[in-house]
This record gives structure tokens, sequence and C-alpha cells, in this order.
């Protein structure tokens, strides 16, 4: 499981063999052999032999910022498998067969979409037609970017465009799917204009957080992407691959509206827009795990949706150096 730390003040401190947080005056003691990540939203107090602990049973250590991104990873610093993999990263992402290799995911992010629209389809059947034209569009941007060839310089911006207007007419959809109180036109990012787009944004930095994990463990190099391009401390990999797995934030979220857990006293003001308070964090992030925690049928087996992504960089970095 997932440990997070959401209450300002809290402390983390080693009690034998086990973890204690001590937060609102209350105390709890965990196992790190439940634990395999850990984390931080807040200011908290942690003790060193606590990150030892966690070093030694391989426990990441994350802090987000109040946006959900992470700003900071403590963990041990070996490497998740053999170089080799990493050489191979690296040939591949400058060579035509780099393509299919980063499209794979864009597609995939596609076709998750296109299954979580006809679930809501089903269930929605006044917002049919609509619903449906999404689809068919999402189902034409597929077509579209297996019918590009070359080498990805040459067709990034298409990629882009792909994407870009595919995406607005999803958001379009889901913006106006949501009670008249909360719909949106467009996304919006930090800060979000919106509590869809906030809640939505969150999600990604939680998922951001657990895609870079599974990258390190499989000996991916999260800095050497396929469609992003390679800038200077860009986890491009990252950013690439998490494309096939934000269909997991859109649902859960969007299933808060639907089950009405969402209210104004969720967020707080910034700036010119708005960010998840320390209640609009629990809320979220009690719910965002136990979707990821939930086991589902994956490659033949019963898997967790979290597990999945650790699983898929697993198969692909096999699929790099041919084993």
């Amino acid at each position: 499981m997932q440990l997070v730390i959401n209450t300002y003040g809290a402390a983390i401190h080693k009690s034998g063999n086990l973890f204690e947080i001590c937060a609102d005056g209350e105390k709890k003691l965990i196992s790190p052999k439940k634990v395999t990540s850990i984390l931080i939203t807040t200011g908290v107090h942690l003790t060193s032999d606590v990150i030892q602990m966690a070093v030694e049973h391989n426990i990441d250590i994350l802090f987000a910022d109040k946006f959900g991104n992470p700003y900071g990873r403590i963990w041990h610093s070996r490497l998740g498998s053999t170089t080799r993999i990493r050489r191979a990263q690296v040939e591949l992402s400058v060579k035509p067969e780099g393509l299919r290799i980063g499209l794979q995911w864009i597609l995939r992010r596609f076709e998750g979409q296109i299954d979580f629209l006809r679930q809501l389809r089903d269930r929605r059947t006044r917002q049919s037609v609509e619903i449906t034209n999404v689809i068919n569009l999402l189902t034409r941007s597929i077509d579209d970017l297996n019918r590009l060839d070359g080498n990805i310089s040459d067709v990034r911006n298409k990629i882009l465009g792909i994407e870009g207007y595919a995406g607005r007419q999803y958001w379009q959809l889901l913006g106006g799917l949501l009670s008249e109180r909360f719909q949106f036109s467009e996304r919006s990012r930090n800060p979000a204009k919106d509590e869809f787009n906030c809640l939505l944004n969150y999600a990604y930095g939680v998922l951001y957080g657990i895609v870079e994990r599974a990258c390190i463990i499989a000996g991916l190099d999260p800095y050497v992407g396929f469609i992003h391009t390679d800038n200077y401390n860009k986890t491009s990999l990252v950013f690439d691959i998490i494309e096939a797995y934000r269909i997991y934030a859109e649902d859960t979220v969007l299933g808060l509206f639907s089950a009405r857990k969402v209210t104004q006293k969720l967020f707080d003001p910034y700036l010119n827009g708005m960010t998840l308070n320390a209640d609009g964090k629990k809320v979220l992030l009690e719910n965002y795990n136990r979707y990821l925690d939930e086991s589902i049928r994956y490659s033949g087996r019963n898997i967790k949706r979290r597990d999945i992504v650790q699983f898929d960089m697993h198969k692909f970095a096999k699929q790099l150096v041919g084993i």
C-alpha cells in the first residue's frame, strides 16, 4: 500500500521494526512489509532512521507540492536493472522504430478513454449521442496515429495536433456531463480554474510518481523519452508512459463527482485559481488509492491497477533488449 502523510506537523518515527506515525494526537504503527511507498504532501517531521528503514525495504519516500506534483524522492541509489536496458532505450529513441514505441502509450490512452466513455454511455443514455460522437472521434484519432510513419522528429507536430484536437473534444464532453455547478469547458493546469481540474491535476501528480518509480525499478531511464523531447532535467519517458494510465485519474475524479463527494469545502483559493486543501487531499487520496489497489483482470491474471504499471514497465524493459 501507499502510506499517505497529509497532516501538517505529523511525525514519522521508527518504533522497533515498525513505522510510527503521530498525527492529531494519535499514534499508529505500520509494518514496512505492508508499505510500497510513502507520499508526503505537507510539512512533517521525518527521522533519519525512518529513511534508513525505508531504503532497506525498497520503499521510496515521495514529496509532493500543493498541486500534487512530485518535487523530491528519497530512495536507494542502485540501478533497477542492467545498463543494457538503458543503452537499448537510448539507441531506439533516435531510430524510426522508436515512433511505434512512443505511440503505443498514446494509443492506449485513447483506447482507455473509449472504454471509459462506453461505460458512461450505458449509464447516461440521455447524453448517448454526444458521448458516441467523441468515441468516434477518438477511434479516428487512433487510425490517424497508426498511419504515421518515419522518424519521430518528422511527425511529432502531427502527433501533438491529433492529441490536442481529440483532447479538447474529450474534455468539453466530460465538463458538460457534470452538474451545472461544476461544469467546465477546457483543461486548466496549475493553478486550476475549476474543481474538476484541481482534483485531476493532483491525481495526475500522484500518478506521475507511480510511473517514475516503475520506470526506475524496471531499469529504464526516466529522462530518455520517445515522443517527448529530452530537455534539461525533464523526465521525458515518464511523460510518454503516463499517457497510458491517465484514465485511472480521470475515472477516479469523475467518480467523486458522480458520488457527490465534491464540495466547496475541499478547495482553497490560490492566485487566479484554486488548490486542494487538506480535506480535499484526504477525500481524493482515499478514493484514488482504493481505486489503484483494486484488482482487475489483466494479461490473464488478477492484478492491482497500481501494479499494472510496474508489470508493463518490466515487460517493456525486456522488449527493449530482446529478452
